[in-house]
């Protein structure tokens, strides 16, 4: 364990978080069954957190002290985005709705589009294809957890109230060449043109951080967090502060944060901070990855 923790500690950068309060959520621009909303009074016991998500590199020393094998590897295949899949790729099954989405044999946390591929020059960025069951066992060996809900955002926002982005309300605040975040760029989903420098995933430190220090909290990859998923919060009446909330105590979905590389104004603008989703808890996909807390 005394490894691990020197992971987290050295290697992961954690950041301290005070805590206090702070407005969760949001009302505008929200899809209606993602139970964005209501925005509401939160109170958070101080934290820490790591500043990026885990990196390849990270989850291979993980790998090399555990043996651990993720639930991708051991079932043989994941979801990889058809974008990303050769021209001559064998025929594939994909997701009714979202045919972006093929069954990919083969593909896994090493192999991120299939056998075919690797991880060469992909070292700092952010692991993909792996579980919930995965990123806990990964918290659990580097001496720390996955956040809730409500640390995420927290986290998140950078200290800004209500903003939609980590920086503020405006995608481009420094002009419309300029991007700030790694997510679809061109027309979705057949021509990423990569205008914001990254066609996939990105290094997991590649744009500023927020306020707080932490990167990449708008696109690039979905988060893990540890909350079961509920649309409907809950509040009644009350105007006081739901203190260190952690979600509902059963579920079928765990909550996802941060939108990720394929999010697209045309399609799910779910980069914006207050935006999340949901997955089975063995779901695993070639854009979702994980952060985690550190010890204090």
């Amino acid at each position: 364990m005394a490894e691990g923790v020197l992971v987290v500690t050295t290697r992961t950068r954690v950041v301290d978080m005070p805590g206090g309060d702070f407005r969760m959520g949001n009302e505008i621009e929200a899809y209606p069954f993602d139970g964005e909303g209501p925005v509401r009074p939160v109170r958070l016991s101080p934290f820490s957190i790591s500043t990026t998500a885990v990196s390849n590199a990270e989850f291979a020393r993980f790998v090399d002290a555990t043996q651990h094998l993720t639930l991708a590897e051991r079932e043989g295949w994941s979801f990889v985005f058809a974008g990303h899949l050769p021209n001559d790729f064998e025929e594939t099954r994909g997701v009714v709705g979202a045919e972006w989405w093929r069954q990919v044999y083969g593909a896994d946390w090493c192999h991120p589009e299939g056998p075919h591929s690797d991880l060469s020059e992909r070292a700092s960025h952010p692991v993909v294809h792996v579980s919930w069951f995965d990123a806990i066992a990964y918290a659990d060996w580097a001496g720390g957890q996955l956040p809730t809900e409500a640390q995420w955002e927290c986290a998140a926002r950078g200290g800004l109230n209500q903003k939609r982005l980590p920086w503020g309300d405006n995608n481009q605040p420094d002009g419309k060449d300029t991007y700030r975040f790694n997510i679809f760029t061109g027309t979705f989903w057949h021509d990423d043109n990569a205008a914001d420098g990254w066609a996939g995933t990105c290094p997991v430190d590649e744009f500023p951080p927020n306020d707080f220090g932490l990167y990449n909290c708008s696109g690039n990859v979905w988060e893990w967090t540890a909350d079961w998923f509920t649309a409907s919060h809950g509040l009644g009446d009350s105007q006081e502060p739901l203190v260190d909330p952690t979600g509902p105590a059963l579920g079928t979905n765990r909550v996802l944060k941060g939108g990720s590389f394929l999010c697209h104004d045309s399609y799910c603008h779910r980069y914006r901070l207050a935006a999340r989703t949901s997955s089975t808890p063995d779901s695993t996909t070639s854009h979702q990855g994980f952060r985690i807390l550190g010890p204090r």
